[in-house]
Formats: structure tokens, sequence, C-alpha cells
């Protein structure tokens, strides 16, 4: 049994570890080993990736690249594949996957289980409006070659999934074609939320990646960041990053007590260098894959990451509602993004984007101080008729699960009994 947490370090917890490295393998493994969770990364910042006192099935030693045609721009890949390996060595060749997260230390199978979204939502939809074909492995040994066309129930079901209807062994994904790695960004400063909404709106025809910063205890002022691919040609060379946090403080370094002055100083400094810049794609996409370890500045008690969506129609008044609970509650994020979703259709039956408005925020674990505050936030995302991620809860009740995600009854005949994880105990009950 190994100790075993997620990226929140809520916990570390003991687990029975299966390393899955050849997928001629891996049926006769997994058959034998069930009920069992994949595991990639775990970059999920919860309980989704997790089965305590259980099976992880540890999915990173299946690396390969199968096949990829220089022409078309499809890629088949076993599930293990780093999304950060796939861009690296398919920018130089003019390609480049669609969708991304803000991390790109994320498996492939991660990604489809979650179907992850990025910064360009309203142009390229979320990971899984990408992938052409996956194969499946139930634990009772059945493969299951299912997309978009083809067995397209265990399709839907399996992207945004949580890894809940098998053991995903391969992908064909769609990349993009792109001029090269760099991207024209331009950053612009805005002072409440109205200022926001309007930047998001007037950037979307225009701009492919949209994302801010928000200051959470300031009202609503941030910095707006917008960027399109550009033909620019530079050297470049990626670099082991230079930061790490190396261990971990005994109490969280992001408090009550600094947070407010940091805020401050972060939005003016950055106010102070805005305007257009060319950027490697890396650092916008990814600015935090730079610091190695930050997970640990949260301190013994880790923390946790808090992502809803609520209608456009509901985005004003839901936005600035969690803002102000958040400022009394004492509690604060550092790490708070917000930016809109467009009308692109997920995939995915429990995939978590949609229309609207999404806010993501990291807290402290701070015990029932913080989990109060959380119940407060979820009774405005239900009340607009939101949903929360996912990939990022760690307690989500099971009502707004439920509330939050309509198709949950079409999805459950397509879960595999022989798979179970935290998560699914918790919101699902088995």
């Amino acid at each position: 049994m190994v100790a075993v947490s997620s990226w929140g370090r809520l916990n570390r917890l003991e687990h029975d570890v299966i390393a899955i490295a050849d997928r001629r393998l891996a049926s006769q493994q997994i058959c034998q080993s069930h009920p069992g969770i994949a595991h990639g990364m775990g970059r999920s910042y919860g309980d989704v990736c997790l089965n305590p006192g259980g099976i992880l099935w540890k999915s990173t030693g299946l690396d390969r690249l199968i096949q990829f045609d220089e022409q078309t721009g499809r890629l088949v890949c076993e599930a293990g594949v780093l999304l950060r390996d796939i861009q690296r060595l398919m920018v130089p060749r003019g390609w480049m996957l669609a969708v991304t997260p803000g991390t790109q230390l994320v498996t492939v199978g991660g990604a489809i289980a979650n179907d992850v979204h990025g910064k360009n939502h309203h142009v390229h939809g979320s990971f899984g409006n990408h992938l052409l074909q996956l194969t499946l492995l139930r634990t009772d040994g059945e493969i299951i070659e299912c997309g978009p066309l083809h067995h397209a129930n265990w399709f839907a079901a399996t992207v945004g999934g949580l890894g809940l209807t098998g053991f995903i062994l391969t992908a064909e994904i769609q990349l993009r074609r792109v001029a090269g790695p760099w991207l024209e960004s331009e950053t612009i400063p805005y002072a409440n939320l109205e200022e926001f909404f309007t930047l998001a709106d007037d950037s979307e025809t225009g701009f492919e990646h949209t994302v801010s910063w928000i200051d959470c205890l300031s009202g609503g002022r941030g910095l707006f960041m917008r960027a399109n691919h550009s033909s620019h040609q530079q050297l470049f060379t990626n670099k082991p990053s230079k930061w790490r946090i190396p261990l971990v403080p005994p109490v969280s370094l992001i408090n009550k007590y600094n947070l407010a002055p940091f805020n401050s100083t972060y939005y003016h400094l950055k106010k102070s260098h805005t305007g257009r810049s060319i950027v490697h794609y890396e650092p916008f996409m990814y600015p935090l894959d730079n610091v190695q370890d930050w997970n640990r500045l949260y301190g013994p008690g880790g923390f946790y990451q808090y992502q809803s969506v609520v209608p456009r129609e509901a985005g004003m008044d839901a936005t600035r509602a969690m803002l102000q609970e958040i400022s009394r509650s004492g509690e604060g994020s550092f790490l708070a993004v917000l930016k809109t979703f467009g009308e692109i259709v997920s995939a995915g039956m429990l995939s978590f984007p949609r229309p609207g408005v999404t806010l993501a925020l990291d807290f402290p674990n701070n015990g029932e101080n913080t989990l109060r505050l959380f119940e407060r936030l979820d009774k405005i995302v239900g009340e607009a008729g939101g949903r929360i991620y996912a990939a990022k809860d760690a307690r989500m009740p099971r009502s707004l699960f439920v509330s939050g995600y309509p198709r949950l009854a079409e999805f459950m005949p397509l879960r595999d009994p022989g798979i179970s994880s935290a998560m699914s105990r918790r919101l699902i009950g088995s």
C-alpha cells in the first residue's frame, strides 16, 4: 500500500497502486484487480482520482505515441501520454492540441475523463470536441472502440465521465494547425465586473484565448488577458523550471493576513505593465507549470479549489454575490480566474463546460470556516442554475451534483461496476 494524494493535498491515504505499462497486458491486470480507478498525474484537485483503501491503476506507463498523420494532424496515442509531450513534439511540426487546461502536466486519459477546457472554449470547445475515437477497456475484459459516430453513447459517457465507464487505453485526437509557438497577447486592467463582461463580449469575436485574473477581495477589479496565435519567428529553447517550492511550510503562506496586500500589489504591478506583447504559448497558457510543487504553498492542510459555472443571464449577479460572500467570510484566493464559456456543446454527458460564466478560486483548507463558505457559494450556484467542476471538487453535496448534471440518469447504466472512486461513492453512492 502506498500513500497517495491528489493535487489539493487535503490528505494522503493508502492505496494499492498497480502500474499499467503495456496495453497488451492491461486487460489481464485490470480484470484481476478491481474495483479500482485510473490515476494519471494526480493533477485533479479533489477525490476524482482517488480510491482510499483500494486500487489505483497507474496509467503514466502507457506513454507511447502510436501513429501520426503529418498531413491531417490526426494523432493516435496511449492514454498515459502527457499533453506537454504532445505539444513539445508537435508544435515544431506545425500542429497543436486544440484544447488544453491550465497545466499541460496531465495525461490524455485524464484530459478525457474530466473533459478539460482551456482559455479558448468560445472557439474550440473542450477536449472531447476534438476526439475522433477512443479505446475503452471494461473490467470484465470487454474492449469498446467508440467515437462521436459509432458507439456514441459509450463515447459520450466516457468523455467527462470521471473515469467511471472503464479504463481508457488509447485515443485518436484531431490536432489543429498553428504557425508556430508564439502568441500575440494583450493585458487590459478592469475596475469592476461590468468592465470585465464588456471586455469578454468584445474579445470573443477577435481573440481565440481569453481569460482574466480577478482580485476576489476587491469587489471585481482584475486583469483581462487575450491572445491570438502569431507567425512571429524567434528561437525558443525549453528550459527546466528554475522555481520550486522545496518543502511544505508549517502553515499556509496564503492566508487572510497577507492575501489582500498581496492581491493589491500584484494588481498594481501588472497594471503598470499592461499592453501588447509577443509571448511563447507555454508561459501564457500554463503559468504555474514554471513553479514546481506550487501546491505546497498552502501548508500541511492543503487547499480546495472551487470552480463553478452559471448561465450567462445570471452571471453578473451570481459572480458578484460569490465575491461578496468571500469578502465577508475572511477567506480568500490569490489564484482566482474568471472567464466566459461559449456556445459549443460539450461531447460528454457529465462534461462541465456549458454556456455561461466560470469562476475558479483556490482556498487554503481552514477547516469548518472554509466548508461553511462553500455551502453559501453552493446556494448561489444552485439558485443560478449552475454546476461545480468535478475535476476540482473534494466536497460538493450530492444534491448539487444531481441538479447540475441533468444527464446523470442517462450516464448511470453505462458505469462499469468494477470501477469505484472516493468521488463516485460520495456523489453517486458506489
